[in-house]
């Protein structure tokens, strides 16, 4: 179906960001509906059911339509005007920082926030309130990947080629990631590539619909990925499959890599992650034999406290095999969040200034300091990252404000976390529904959402994308910029801060110019007119074309100074918390393909809550037939850090010795309860993926 008339758009969800039309309805139940769009090439026209009902949570039904404040007599959030609204979070925001100083201020985003939106909070927290304490809900995301990029191509973006390239490989081992269910309509990719005569190998402890695609199902332990890519890559040594002229030419530090491989042969980490030699050397045959060959990670071998080590375990895995910066070759993150890759380019992660710059570069500060035309001995440094920030509330950060997130649910020993959030002095909350997180809050601000908004996002790809406002939002709703601006002016900021989304933009393009991730070719208008431009995309000078942007990276030479890819030495170490007596099974978590995230918006949507209508224990027959439960019926589930209870749901596609739970629930069932917050010594990402449980029948 097509309609020239509907707005063309974008996705509210996944990093995919795929295509759609909106054509408003002029109804209320839903105010829009989809219309298929098939010009824009990642999706093709395709949608999961979450993208098609997207329309149904701009619904007045199901969303905040004015402000909130809390009333100090009753206690109860109550309805407020803006301008009452917007002065308590300013007096509230001031009052912290003249009685404890301006790190006493923390401000928290999310890997939803447009790109304009993600730069204005970043400035915002720098600026208006001096203060170091800013990171984003995209550090449980993909700041591992982030981490190892960096330390092996010295550039960090999630996929280093468009996803066309993937059906044209020869191999590809995706590690970690279901993509029948997180990204439903990336499948195809995979099922192209098979179509074509490529190969595919998933590694993941479940027999998801995903692994159901594959050529070869590798199911480790939780938690032994890394183990695994070493594994593999002593295979290649010892079988005389390295790529000697490609290390030679484009590459250091192989000695001390391959040092470490060597360390673990196979039979070795058969033991370590249960998967047999055998398949191992199937899995190297598989990945060499190919022409080409890709690794693709997600949250599985990220979300762990080694998880930085563990991605770079499977870039020295490519780098070895010749399989990185070639045509159809490379190592590559498929990032999680709808913006999760652009949310950190641009300002709102605790160690980064807009255009992928260092906080703590002197020459990045005077660049960002002279667009915001202030001294950079101004700019606070480096703060604290996002787990550590919420653990620090109520203690050393004593007022918060969060945009576009909901940790109650969504972070790592969630229970803590809660506690933390009511601990403080003050809590201010713009979201667009009333969130488990939001309902803690002394103000709550009713945003805009995707469809009433204008803005850029940046995908997988790389690719910055524009989503064009379809539809007028409810009379009581301001746009995020709208706040911050209102927000500015209280506090003394009357410019600097506007609310118009391409006027932010063409600052950003400013502020990013000559960094890492360089926006400053990249305009509204060239974005339409080529569905979307790939980053670094620097601005050429007068009567030069313009840049063209950059698909495909490092195919001359890698982003380090010396232009060649770093090999760096891995060695694998046990999860932070191990399996005993008390607590023998490993729990690990993750997504189903009717939620997205906490939930808070998916949730509120009928036709996705009767596909997915709660949470649940997906364990092992055998595991079963121990405890003595039978299907649907409650099981707990307990870790050093609380008890979840949700139904049983008995399969024979995970391992014996592990438990699964979705995370997008509250309540007896929230998953996160139990998750060890245990940091990466790199990233900084929580150790979500495994930890040790106990079950007891519920």
């Amino acid at each position: 179906m097509s309609d020239a008339t509907a707005v063309p758009t974008h996705c509210p969800y996944c990093a995919l960001q795929c295509g759609m039309k909106l054509r408003p309805t002029g109804a209320a139940e839903p105010p829009a509906e989809v219309v298929e769009r098939t010009d824009f090439p990642v999706n093709r026209g395709a949608l999961c059911g979450k993208g098609r009902t997207a329309p149904s949570v701009l619904s007045s039904r199901v969303r905040l339509t004015g402000p909130l404040v809390r009333s100090p007599g009753s206690g109860a959030l109550e309805p407020a005007s803006w301008e009452e609204a917007l002065s308590a979070v300013a007096e509230g925001l001031r009052r912290t920082r003249a009685d404890h100083g301006p790190d006493a201020v923390g401000v928290f985003g999310g890997g939803g926030l447009t790109n304009e939106k993600a730069y204005a909070l970043g400035k915002f927290a720098r600026l208006v309130l001096a203060t170091s304490q800013i990171d984003y809900n995209g550090r449980f995301c993909m700041s591992s990947a982030a981490a190892a990029h960096q330390r092996a191509f010295g550039l960090d973006r999630g996929l280093p080629f468009p996803l066309e390239d993937v059906p044209r490989t020869g191999c590809v081992i995706l590690v970690g990631s279901n993509l029948a269910e997180t990204m439903p309509p990336a499948l195809r990719y995979l099922t192209e590539l098979r179509e074509n005569g490529g190969k595919l190998i998933v590694v993941d402890p479940r027999r998801t619909r995903t692994a159901e695609q594959a050529d070869l199902h590798l199911a480790p332990r939780p938690g032994t990925d890394l183990a695994l890519a070493l594994g593999l890559l002593h295979l290649v040594v010892a079988e005389g499959r390295v790529d000697e002229e490609f290390v030679a030419e484009r590459t250091t530090g192989w000695e001390a890599a391959r040092a470490g491989a060597m360390a673990h042969w196979p039979e070795h980490v058969e033991r370590i992650t249960g998967v047999p030699v055998p398949l191992l050397r199937e899995a190297v045959a598989l990945f060499c034999d190919a022409p080409s060959g890709m690794v693709l990670t997600a949250r599985g071998p990220e979300q762990q406290s080694k998880g930085t080590d563990t991605v770079g375990a499977w870039i020295n895995l490519c780098l070895a095999t010749g399989r990185a910066g070639r045509p159809l070759s490379g190592y590559g993150c498929l990032t999680g969040q709808g913006n999760g890759q652009g949310g950190r380019e641009h300002g709102q992660k605790a160690d980064q200034l807009p255009g992928y710059r260092k906080l703590d570069d002197p020459a990045a500060r005077a660049h960002v300091a002279g667009v915001w035309g202030v001294a950079p001995e101004t700019l606070p440094g480096p703060g604290r990252s996002a787990y550590e920030l919420l653990d620090a509330l109520g203690g050393e950060v004593r007022s918060l404000l969060l945009m576009g997130s909901n940790p109650v649910v969504s972070a790592p020993h969630a229970a803590h976390v809660e506690d933390r959030l009511r601990s403080l002095d003050f809590l201010a909350v713009a979201d667009v529904v009333l969130s488990e997180t939001a309902a803690l809050a002394d103000v709550v601000l009713p945003v805009t959402q995707w469809a009433e908004e204008t803005g850029t996002m940046t995908n997988l790809e790389g690719r910055v994308l524009l989503r064009r406002r379809a539809l007028d939002p409810p009379a009581g709703v301001r746009t995020d910029l709208e706040v911050l601006h209102a927000l500015a002016a209280l506090l003394g900021w009357e410019k600097g801060f506007p609310a118009d989304p391409e006027e932010v933009f063409e600052e950003l393009r400013r502020a990013s110019a000559g960094g890492p991730a360089d926006y400053s070719g990249i305009s509204y208008r060239r974005i339409e007119e080529e569905r979307g431009v790939f980053w670094p995309c620097p601005e050429t000078g007068p009567g030069e074309d313009d840049h063209a942007g950059t698909p495909r990276l490092f195919l001359d030479r890698f982003a380090t100074a010396d232009g060649r890819a770093r090999f760096v030495p891995v060695t694998h170490r046990p999860p932070a918390e191990e399996t005993d007596a008390d607590y023998p099974v490993v729990l690990t978590t993750g997504r189903v393909v009717a939620q997205y995230q906490s939930g808070a918006q998916t949730r509120r949507v009928a036709e996705l809550n009767a596909a997915a209508p709660g949470p649940f224990v997906e364990l092992h027959p055998r595991l079963a037939e121990r405890l003595g439960v039978a299907e649907g019926e409650p099981v707990a589930v307990v870790s050093r850090r609380g008890r979840t209870v949700a139904p049983a749901r008995i399969t024979g596609a995970i391992r014996p010795d592990t438990v699964f739970m979705p995370f997008h629930w509250y309540g007896e069932g929230r998953a996160n309860t139990l998750v060890n917050p245990a940091l990466d010594p790199v990233s900084r990402m929580p150790e979500f993926k495994v930890c040790a449980v106990r079950l007891e029948r519920g």
